[in-house]
């Protein structure tokens, strides 16, 4: 472990070395968000990603075994990759270009939405329409359609399989783990193991839990798009922006998730390095795969709709009886006083703040704003993702972060499926297609959820530290 710091002591100086080179070289392009890089940023990233480090190795099953030329390999990527979206211009053009084609994409959603809700007589959408389930849902169902007919006409597979024969080779992962993890950047943590279902049944706890995790830390297209519309908020360039910052924060998840698992459980069995994408497609044509992909399309939206009517039920009734025990306790004058009118009483959001913002603190999130991204951290874990990135658009269009840092790095922290609901939904997804590997799979459920939110956690770090 010693070594290991030591090293990526010598990793990161390195790397800030090449960064105040290329800062200058770049005619000093401006990192929005941030004061720019600094000796204080440098050291808080350093803690915050040796505190990543050090709770994963407690919670390993062998620290002996672990690869530490891997996991430096792994956040030398993580690095590589923060730095090059927010200094290099090629890569910046490249992601300019995919997000813009994410907010165009948005917008086609808006022309059959308008079709569907618009007022007979005035052609309009009555200003009472204009909520979140017309306006937000309707883009999980067109994305899905359009990400079946990508894997219908093999584009999806194609990237995937590059992708993983950089990953096979870099980081000395199977060649079905690579293939799992580089499918996660674009699809569900359900849908990117069909592309393994084959090798399921081989794996091994060390290859089985990256396939789990790799699903916990990244974000399908489809929600992906969703939240640039919610942190957006309806601003175009916003939308830009933050389609930028979702997309590199699905992609860093994909190194930052091999660390952490191959600390959490190592691989210490023989694996095998061929890698081969199933050439099963979806749909027998592509109108075919259109409308498989609208059809599962209106079963995530309608069960995004549910779980988000019944989570905010559950946050509404648990605040409710909260509220009481403030009054009864005096708990809610003192909670007023002491967080000078932050939090008027005492409430989930308030707990889940407090409970985390310790460790926001670590990672490098400014000061004023740690019990904020606290909360929506919180959030996320004991109910969905989802349900952190509404409340992070709704803090962020009410103005109640100090810095724009904070809002940046908690989009980061919130990227992945890693709550506790998705232990359930990969138990019975991944199960269904490895019936053998049940007992397993519910096994390595809650280090599956550890290793995802990790990963999250490590690239917001990363960012954070660049941002200064």
């Amino acid at each position: 472990m010693k070594k290991f710091i030591a090293l990526l002591l010598l990793a990161i100086f390195s790397a800030s070395s090449l960064l105040a080179e290329s800062t200058a070289t770049l005619s000093e392009v401006a990192v929005p968000g941030g004061g720019g890089f600094s000796l204080t940023g440098l050291l808080r990233g350093i803690v915050g990603m040796s505190v990543i480090i050090a709770i994963s190795w407690a919670f390993s099953t062998n620290r002996k075994a672990i690869n530490w030329r891997v996991v430096l390999i792994g956040l030398a990527l993580q690095l590589a990759l923060a730095l090059s979206i927010l200094y290099v211009p090629f890569v910046q053009s490249i992601f300019d270009v995919v997000g813009k084609i994410f907010v165009k994409i948005l917008s086609f959603t808006e022309a059959g939405v308008e079709f569907l809700f618009s007022s007979m007589i005035t052609g309009q959408i009555e200003s009472s329409l204009i909520n979140f389930a017309i306006t937000i849902l309707p883009t999980i169902i067109f994305f899905s359609a359009i990400t079946s007919v990508l894997f219908y006409f093999g584009i999806i597979q194609k990237v995937v399989y590059f992708l993983a024969l950089g990953m096979t080779r870099l980081l000395k992962l199977s060649g079905a783990e690579s293939l799992s993890v580089a499918g996660n950047i674009f699809l569900g943590q359900t849908e990117s193991p069909l592309m393994i279902k084959a090798y399921l049944e081989k794996m091994n706890r060390s290859e089985m839990l990256l396939v789990m995790a790799g699903g916990m830390a990244t974000l399908a297209g489809g929600v992906l798009a969703v939240y640039i519309k919610v942190l957006g908020g309806g601003d175009p360039v916003q939308e830009l922006i933050y389609a930028k910052h979702l997309l590199a924060a699905s992609i860093m998840a994909a190194p930052g998730v091999v660390v952490i698992a191959k600390i959490l459980v190592p691989q210490t069995e023989a694996i095998e390095k061929e890698v081969e994408v199933s050439k099963e497609r979806i749909g027998k044509n592509v109108l075919d795969a259109i409308s498989n992909g609208t059809t599962e399309g209106v079963r995530l939206a309608v069960n995004v709709a549910g779980m988000l009517l019944v989570f905010i039920a559950f946050i509404a009734m648990f605040n409710f009886i909260f509220l009481k025990v403030g009054d009864w306790t005096g708990l809610n004058e003192i909670i007023a006083s002491a967080t000078n009118g932050s939090y008027t009483e005492l409430s989930l959001q308030f707990m889940l703040g407090y409970l985390f913002a310790p460790l926001m603190w670590l990672l490098g999130v400014p000061g004023p704003d740690i019990d904020l991204v606290g909360r929506v951290l919180g959030e996320k874990l004991i109910m969905t993702e989802f349900i952190g990135y509404v409340s992070l658009g709704e803090l962020k269009s009410t103005g109640a972060f100090m810095q724009e840092k904070s809002i940046i790095m908690a989009t980061y922290i919130l990227c992945g499926f890693a709550n506790v609901a998705s232990i359930g939904i990969q138990i019975g997804g991944i199960g269904s297609l490895a019936p053998g590997k049940r007992v397993l799979l519910s096994q390595l459920g809650m280090r599956a959820l550890l290793a995802g939110t990790l990963a999250s956690l490590l690239s917001a770090t990363i960012i954070g530290m660049i941002l200064g």
